[in-house]
């Protein structure tokens, strides 16, 4: 902590950081003694005269914390995810099974709102149902796998067995509700967590608030000077009724002015804006950097240049690629793409965690109908399948007509479909899509970002172009490379 007080006064000083904590601050923090009162109130002080003498949110950057957030239902989990700046670790659907009852209940938060209510017991019934459906169609799976993919004679029974879980519980993550629980990793600053804790208070679902305070708990064990905004009526608070106002308002006139209006039929992937420009854009800002010419200057010279040499400029800021890590610079997010999309929630919540383009979301719900993966077709699994998607909208419906219609989404099976939207620069599109058509990635995903690539290869072609790690291959077994190149690497790490 003491690193943390020096560098907040070091914005303001022209001494070294060591000189600095020398000078200033080594005999208060020396003072503070851990578990005295003396030293509490000495930090506090210090604390305090820090943060008000050189900036609020620029202090708050500066510390760090690793929070475990478990039992969170899906719809909590996106919501925990929701800022950019933090970095997060979710626990995958891939390796895991649902059909076991952890102390004697199923992995799934039953919504507080409903509680003690006649709701409840419809909801639970469906957990009931879900689950043990879960594990009879597990094995059935399971087995089918096996018998369609056996072994090759140089798999180990390890990468088999990881290859064949992850198929199983890939395929069968759509009939988990929405309230399926999961443990989720962050790691963020004072700034976002107080961002997140604020946004939380004025979330529209109990669990979200009730969690919200939960993690302020912890969190004030740590970071306390950090989060002292967040109670405080004219700062944190003003800051959440301001967002529930907003939130509020919009959804009345969203349901007064568009609630008669029918959803018109689209693809899964529309490309519903682009700049026609945007090629010439990225050319010229490729060359701004280097030049020192105006912005405005560059494009129109841009416009007249002859087209081998805008291709030339494009080829020479994209560089020779060798690995899809490997991206252009900024000139790139000169352009963006807004993609209006239509998938199931299980590959929205892959989708969702890319946190720096801007993406919305809609409420879930029945609405747009669900996905039956081919392969539950071929093993004999349909009508199960559809009984669980049927009984699935059955209770959101119980739910919504009792006037919850947030609470009502905890009861949707993920195969339903979402609606959200995807807006992104030129650059973070090179990185969704080529990560997410990856041969190990999920069939749902795999679709979407093949998709994003051909809408944007079609009118921006040599943009498109340089996406040169798109994988367009058909995968049967999708982690059954990664497993080997895993168990591979385990092998050349010699043990300790």
């Amino acid at each position: 902590m003491s690193t943390w007080y020096a560098t907040a006064r070091y914005s303001r000083s022209t001494k070294s950081l060591r000189r600095l904590f020398l000078d200033e601050f080594a005999e208060d923090v020396a003072g503070a003694s851990v578990g005295s009162s003396m030293g509490s109130a000495r930090a506090e002080k210090l604390y305090d005269r820090v943060f008000v003498e050189y900036g609020d949110d620029s202090v708050a950057q500066l510390g760090g914390v690793h929070l475990a957030c478990e039992q969170s239902s899906q719809l909590l989990a996106k919501a925990l995810e929701w800022g950019r700046l933090a970095a997060y670790l979710e626990q995958s659907t891939r390796y895991m099974r649902y059909d076991s009852r952890p102390d004697g209940r199923w992995r799934a938060t039953v919504p507080p709102e409903i509680v003690d209510t006649q709701l409840e017991q419809r909801y639970v019934g469906l957990l009931d149902d879900v689950f043990t459906t879960y594990g009879r169609m597990y094995e059935t799976l399971d087995a089918w796998y096996r018998e369609r993919f056996p072994q090759e004679p140089g798999d180990s029974d390890f990468v088999y067995r990881q290859t064949i879980l992850a198929k199983t519980c890939d395929t069968l993550r759509l009939i988990l509700p929405a309230g399926t629980r999961s443990n989720l990793g962050i790691y963020a600053t004072g700034q976002s967590y107080e961002q997140l804790l604020m946004r939380l208070a004025q979330h529209p679902l109990v669990e979200a608030r009730e969690y919200g305070d939960l993690m302020k708990v912890e969190l004030r064990k740590v970071i306390p000077e950090f989060l002292k905004r967040v109670d405080v009526d004219d700062r944190g608070v003003a800051w959440s009724s301001y967002w529930r106002d907003v939130r509020e308002r919009t959804q009345e006139l969203a349901a007064k002015l568009t609630g008669d209006v029918e959803p018109e039929l689209r693809e899964e992937v529309n490309l519903v804006d682009y700049d026609p420009e945007g090629e010439l854009k990225v050319t010229a800002a490729a060359l701004y950097a280097a030049s020192d010419l105006p912005d405005d200057q560059l494009l129109q010279f841009v416009r007249g240049m002859q087209p081998g040499d805008r291709d030339a400029v494009l080829a020479a800021s994209i560089g020779m690629r060798t690995n899809r890590r490997h991206k252009p610079g900024r000139a790139w997010e000169r352009t963006q793409y807004r993609f209006d999309i239509l998938c199931d929630y299980g590959a929205f919540r892959d989708l969702q965690r890319h946190r720096p383009l801007t993406i919305e979301w809609q409420r879930l719900s029945p609405s747009f109908g669900y996905e039956v993966p081919v392969d539950v077709d071929a093993a004999g699994l349909r009508d199960g399948w559809e009984r669980l998607m049927e009984r699935s909208k059955e209770t959101h419906d119980q739910i919504a007509a009792g006037g919850l219609l947030d609470a009502a989404q905890y009861a949707v099976a993920m195969g339903y479909r979402i609606r959200f939207v995807l807006q992104m620069t030129a650059r973070e599109a090179m990185h969704l899509a080529e990560l997410r058509s990856q041969p190990q990635g999920h069939p749902t995903y795999r679709r979407v970002a093949q998709a994003i690539h051909r809408e944007i290869a079609a009118v921006h072609p040599a943009i498109g172009e340089a996406f040169t790690f798109m994988s367009h291959d058909d995968v049967d077994l999708e982690r059954l490379e990664a497993e080997r190149r895993t168990e591979r690497r385990r092998g050349s790490v010699e043990p300790g």
